[in-house]
């Protein structure tokens, strides 16, 4: 389904209430559900470890992957930043990034 349809009709009450969300310290978007990867959103992607039962390397690239601890590290400063994989504040569990393979 596309991101509208997702929004619309979803069985999940997260995704139709809060529809998709950024991650805080990530360019990406969080998808709780491996079933609402929306079929016409092409930027990054954060799904669940369970998405990898379903990949298919001609549909989706894997970019990267957060976990729930992963952490921003500054090598200039020493410093370490907030948690990656952060929604609204509240930490979410192993997310793996991915991005849809443009069809030619």
């Amino acid at each position: 389904m596309t991101m509208a349809d997702n929004l619309k009709y979803s069985a999940h009450k997260e995704i139709k209430a809060n529809g998709y969300q950024k991650f805080d310290n990530y360019d990406a978007i969080n998808i709780p559900f491996t079933d609402s990867i929306p079929s016409d959103y092409n930027d990054l992607m954060g799904v669940p470890i369970s998405f990898m039962k379903y990949y298919c390397p001609e549909q989706f690239e894997i970019i990267d992957g957060i976990g729930r601890y992963s952490v921003l590290h500054n090598e200039e400063t020493k410093r370490v930043g907030k948690y990656l994989s952060m929604v609204n504040g509240e930490a979410k569990f192993f997310r793996i990034i991915i991005r849809r393979r443009i069809q030619k």
